[in-house]
């Protein structure tokens, strides 16, 4: 398999268990709503939680923007909406990463309209100088390149979700 290691999965353990202490504080006292954007977003979203010291609620959405591309299509569809009421409540969502922010753009659009009393957004990676629209994101894994990544929960045509760290695609596996 040709995936070079980028991440480690001690250094994706160090910097969850950082965010964690970081959400911790900024949410001391409070109620909140993790929302994780299946299906990458699982495996980050559970080990996060775990690095929280405060009692918290998950609900999940399902979007879809790539299908069996590398490239988003710009094109965003709800594929599962939340469960839960968020209006009055502190909502945070987990991503695993943000590439050119349509899709969280549209999410974010999504949910505001419903009155939560904040917000925010944490990913794993953000992927830097792709953007085509601001997203202010509150916590930030790693900034990465603009290379294709899997494992940790990203994958590519529904595979290598399951390695324990993020990796680099070798061209031949595109």
């Amino acid at each position: 398999m040709d995936i070079k290691p980028l991440i480690t999965t001690e250094e994706i353990d160090e910097t969850l268990a950082e965010m964690g202490a970081k959400i911790t504080e900024d949410y001391q006292g409070e109620e909140l709503l993790l929302v994780g954007v299946l299906r990458g977003a699982f495996m980050i979203m559970a080990d996060l939680a775990r690095t929280i010291d405060l009692p918290v609620e998950f609900d999940f959405m399902a979007v879809s923007s790539y299908g069996a591309s590398t490239q988003t299509s710009g094109v965003v569809r709800i594929l599962k909406d939340l469960d839960e009421e968020i209006e009055g409540r502190h909502v945070l969502i987990v991503e695993d990463i943000i590439d050119s922010g349509l899709t969280l753009n549209y999410l974010l659009k999504s949910l505001k309209v419903r009155k939560p009393a904040s917000l925010e957004i944490a990913t794993l990676l953000l992927k830097e100088g792709i953007q085509r629209v601001p997203i202010d994101v509150k916590y930030v894994g790693f900034n990465i390149g603009p290379e294709f990544v899997v494992g940790y929960g990203l994958d590519y045509a529904g595979k290598y979700r399951n390695l324990p760290y993020v990796g680099v695609m070798g061209p031949e596996l595109l």
